[in-house]
């Protein structure tokens, strides 16, 4: 073996003896490592790194996208084969929700409203869902409809995002003034900045630009001060309030 490739074999040795020790592996490894490279490096890794790694958040998360790209409609499949054999709202939601996924929006609102009946006609996931889907197709009087009825129904457990939608709703429908009460309230427990976004350019879009600058301003000073992953999450409503500030 070359004198840099003996070098680098050291330096691997070296790493994950440090390793063993630091992460309490039975002594053996040490031995193995030391006295049989590159098998030792070889098994180590296979036997003790790889099942973690494998079993990471990030690394688990990068397995299925690589699944989806390879096998766009697996999920789809799945979810349809699972409702085909227990017609329950979990399954009914875990299908419309690939539907929609798939861009198959008329598709979905059939799955929600399928699941609409008996003690379920009601069913806060199923009405959002339901909503969410009637707004991808273009239904906002639909979708309108449904929020109301989640609202007088089961209001205690309506979702942030469907009171964002709400407002959302009513602003496309041209009620601007209902539309921006909706907005100020939920921007006021929204985990996130898209409703106070949402809330100012509806704002500056009627006229009220002062307002508008306050909320653009208030959410960068957050965002300036915000954790990294907090800062990244919410990347895309801070570089619209960017934006919208230098216009």
């Amino acid at each position: 073996m070359p004198i840099a490739g003996l070098s680098l074999m050291f330096l691997v040795q070296i790493a994950l003896v440090v390793h063993a020790l630091r992460t309490g592996r039975n002594t053996i490894w040490i031995w193995v490592l030391v006295l049989l490279p590159p098998f030792g490096v070889i098994a180590y890794v296979i036997i003790e790194l790889w099942p973690e790694v494998a079993a990471s958040r990030r690394v688990r998360r990068g397995l299925r996208d690589l699944q989806r790209v390879a096998d766009p409609n697996r999920d789809l499949r799945a979810a349809a084969a699972d409702a085909a054999v227990a017609d329950t709202v979990v399954a009914k939601l875990r299908l419309a929700e690939q539907q929609l996924r798939r861009g198959d929006a008329h598709a979905a609102i059939a799955t929600y409203r399928s699941g609409l009946r008996g003690l379920y006609e009601h069913d806060p996931a199923l009405l959002s869902g339901l909503a969410g889907a009637q707004y991808a197709a273009g239904d906002l009087a639909g979708a309108r409809a449904s929020l109301e009825s989640l609202t007088t129904h089961a209001a205690a457990t309506r979702s942030p995002d469907a009171h964002v939608l709400y407002a959302r709703v009513l602003s496309e429908l041209g009620e601007l003034p209902a539309a921006e009460r909706e907005f100020r309230a939920v921007a006021a427990y929204y985990p996130g900045a898209e409703a106070k976004v949402r809330h100012a350019r509806l704002l500056k879009q009627m006229g009220q630009a002062t307002e508008a600058e306050a909320i653009f301003a208030d959410v960068l000073r957050s965002a300036a001060i915000a954790p990294r992953h907090v800062r990244r999450a919410q990347s895309e409503w801070i570089r619209i309030a960017e934006q919208e500030r230098a216009r």
